[in-house]
């Protein structure tokens, strides 16, 4: 086996998955176990994701603040279902300044404690109400089986939080933001999305109602990809966020709270990518062309660095990097690239330069039918475009690729037979009960209930009662 290739993804998709983040260099193990260091060029992706999701929070109202790390254990304790949800994932400081701590403190698994705590000092009034805040930081969950952007010691996430005069503006805001990353997932990302709610299993603790985005991997597992939770007054009464309504009446708050991490990078990666690396969808790529040019003598040389000069200026809009390492074969480079994900490479040679012209060529399309000769005038135009099909093809593969491996299994004979090969479309009655029996059969959890139910009915797969609700159960990350 060459060592320099990557696993085949059917061969070992854990390893393939594993060995493209290193070789990609998104990110690298930590001294600390389970934790992750994010390098440069996986940083650049999770600042261009935050990018797209900032600029929708604020389209919709949200203003941007920050809490503290540190979180007292009583606060948790004051909302026992969740810190029931959260114990086991906790980390604690008991000492500080080398004295042991009157209080012990938490590094926050999430900050719905600290910002209620928050809240009740400032919210009053109706008048002070609704309050949209979004913070971005990193969260410690103490997991006992880590892998890299998927689940770690510590991560990197946004959470948004916020608090409403009545039940229907916190439901209205909860949905909303399932949009907004159902949006940003299909439209920048490329990666199709299921929306839907959890069951009340699988909620989030304390939450009244959960939502989430589920994808499918090449592997055909699901990833939770992001999560919108109505919190309804659970955690308003916990820490008395309450407010004086128009009537004089002190009223309780309706929050919610949502959130998407480092973890949507291992969604991107295990979406598109291929045998060869990284395939990034191109609104999210940090490099969008990468420019290589091809010489063997200083005659060339000039030329054909005057001309590579001349297309870096005028795409100056997209993200360009020009490789012109003089060490590395142009063939190094290409195979370097495209284990980079990068979306576009254009080779300018001797004879490119004498046509005015320039080779492009698709990392979504592999091989000579992903190639072809563009003129140098035609480029301003042409290489966004063929961007925008990029994404619109990525996605369009991702969709197909979902639905060929998306199955209505008659019964449960079927239904286990088909666990190992992808998603479950079937029918559930809503009993707790046949949800785990599954879990514990298959292995497979009930990974949303779709917000669309225009479904003629049929029989629970497990215990064959009369509905109408059609959920999706799948093995996932």
């Amino acid at each position: 086996m060459n060592k320099n290739k990557l696993p085949k993804q059917e061969e070992n998709f854990s390893d393939w998955y594993n060995q493209v983040i290193q070789r990609a260099e998104l990110a690298d193990y930590a001294p600390v176990r389970g934790c992750m260091v994010v390098r440069p060029y996986g940083w650049a992706i999770w600042e261009n994701i935050q990018s797209a999701l900032d600029k929708r929070f604020k389209d919709t109202g949200h203003v941007n603040a920050a809490f503290p790390l540190l979180i007292p254990m009583s606060f948790l304790e004051k909302e026992k279902e969740h810190v029931e949800g959260f114990s086991p994932e906790l980390a604690v400081v008991t000492i500080g300044g080398g004295e042991k701590l009157e209080e012990p403190l938490v590094i926050r698994p999430t900050s719905e404690t600290i910002i209620g705590h928050m809240y009740a000092k400032w919210i009053k009034s109706y008048r002070d109400l609704p309050v949209l805040i979004n913070q971005w930081g990193n969260v410690v969950r103490w997991e006992m089986r880590t892998r890299l952007f998927l689940r770690t010691l510590e991560f990197y996430w946004q959470e948004g939080h916020t608090a409403h005069a009545t039940a229907e503006e916190a439901k209205i805001e909860t949905r909303q933001m399932l949009d907004v990353y159902t949006d940003f997932a299909v439209n920048v990302a490329a990666v199709p999305v299921v929306p839907g709610m959890k069951s009340d299993n699988e909620k989030f603790a304390g939450a009244v109602r959960s939502y989430t985005i589920e994808a499918m991997m090449k592997d055909t597992k699901a990833l939770q990809s992001g999560t919108s939770h109505n919190l309804g007054q659970n955690f308003a009464k916990a820490f008395e966020i309450q407010y004086l309504d128009q009537n004089n009446q002190l009223q309780y708050c309706w929050t919610t709270s949502w959130g998407l991490s480092t973890r949507f990078v291992g969604a991107i990666i295990m979406t598109h990518g291929d045998d060869q690396g990284l395939v990034l969808p191109p609104r999210l790529a940090p490099i969008q062309v990468v420019i290589i040019p091809i010489f063997r003598s200083e005659e060339e040389k000039e030329s054909v660095m005057n001309a590579t000069s001349k297309v870096e200026k005028m795409l100056s809009d997209l993200r360009i990097k020009v490789d012109d390492r003089t060490e590395m074969t142009p063939g190094f480079k290409f195979n370097d690239w495209e284990l980079r994900g990068v979306p576009l490479r254009i080779e300018i040679g001797p004879k490119d330069v004498e046509k005015n012209a320039v080779m492009v060529a698709r990392r979504d399309i592999p091989g000579r039918e992903g190639k072809s000769s563009i003129e140098i005038k035609d480029l301003k135009h042409q290489i966004p475009a063929i961007l925008d099909d990029i994404h619109d093809n990525l996605l369009a593969k991702a969709t197909k690729f979902r639905d060929d491996h998306t199955y209505k299994p008659k019964d449960y004979d079927e239904f286990r037979s088909l666990v190992n090969s992808g998603w479950l479309f079937s029918y559930w009655c809503g009993d707790k009960t046949c949800e785990l029996k599954i879990k514990e059969d298959t292995k497979a959890t009930l990974r949303c209930i779709p917000l669309d139910q225009n479904n003629p009915g049929g029989k629970c797969i497990y215990c064959g009662k009369d509905t109408k609700q059609k959920v999706y159960f799948s093995r996932a990350y």
